[in-house]
């Protein structure tokens, strides 16, 4: 791991961690307080991003609506920062969150990410640390190659205020970042693939949408958490390789993401990289 993350936090811009959480998912309501290994879901991913070496500061940013007061309720009960913000639009509340959090560059991550890799935060964010003055937002994403669940993405305050201030299209409010990703002839678009090499990012899902998502990752939990509570990537795949069954919980909603809504529109995603839901 390269010296970045070990110099003083007042060596590098204030980073801050925003992970957004709501319990109004339409597939699987209030996922992100299912219990994983006795505490709610959230608080377990929490626990996964602030073991990333280069965290330094994390706020779940939730939403204003009464039925998320319990993220809030869990939050405080937990020792987590929260911000709460527009049900809707993501890139409103992240933004906000930034300027509340007094943030110089923002960090988005998913609530939905329970097995996220501290170490895959690490090797993301180092590299945005390492170029800062050569991208404009950098991610595992574009294109993505780490198993889905992984999803990283960096982007200074400025650079989010301007997709604040000019985004109208409902899908760049609703995903926060589209508008600065589709449009690499403005922006300066840097991604991390995977060190393997490999591309697993339509062939293992590790994301909590559905049902049979929340049974494979408490599988997971079950077998590797209590004699590693800090388990890596590296430990999922091993132990995937020794109980393959596991990965076929889920592996029929491999490949499904959010850009199955927005083909027409989305120009930069390879179609390889959309697969339409399964009813």
């Amino acid at each position: 791991m390269s010296d970045l993350i070990n110099k003083p936090d007042n060596a590098l811009p204030k980073t801050v961690i925003v992970i957004q959480a709501r319990t109004g998912s339409t597939r699987l309501p209030g996922k992100i307080l299912l219990p994983l290994g006795g505490k709610p879901m959230l608080v377990r991913m929490y626990e996964r991003v602030a073991a990333s070496k280069s965290a330094q500061e994390i706020v779940v940013a939730t939403t204003i609506d009464p039925q998320d007061d319990d993220v809030v309720k869990h939050c405080e009960e937990n020792g987590i920062k929260c911000f709460r913000g527009h049900p809707a639009d993501l890139l409103d509340r992240h933004y906000k969150a930034g300027i509340e959090s007094g943030a110089d560059v923002i960090v988005k991550i998913p609530s939905d990410c329970p097995l996220i890799c501290p170490d895959v935060i690490d090797k993301v964010l180092n590299f945005y640390y390492s170029h800062q003055n050569d991208f404009d937002y950098v991610s595992n994403l574009h294109p993505a190659t780490h198993p889905d669940g992984n999803d990283v993405e960096i982007m200074p305050m400025k650079i989010l205020e301007q997709a604040w201030n000019e985004a109208e299209r409902g899908f760049e409010r609703e995903h926060t970042t589209p508008f600065i990703w589709e449009r690499p002839e403005r922006f300066r678009i840097g991604n991390v693939e995977w060190e393997t090499g490999l591309d697993f990012s339509m062939s293992h899902r590790l994301v909590v949408d559905y049902e049979e998502d929340y049974e494979f990752v408490k599988k997971i939990f079950e077998e590797l958490y209590e004699n590693k509570n800090d388990f890596k990537l590296c430990d999922i795949m091993m132990l995937l390789d020794r109980k393959p069954e596991l990965k076929e919980i889920n592996s029929f909603r491999a490949g499904i993401n959010w850009y199955r809504n927005y083909t027409g529109e989305l120009k930069t995603i390879d179609p390889e990289k959309i697969r339409k839901d399964i009813q």
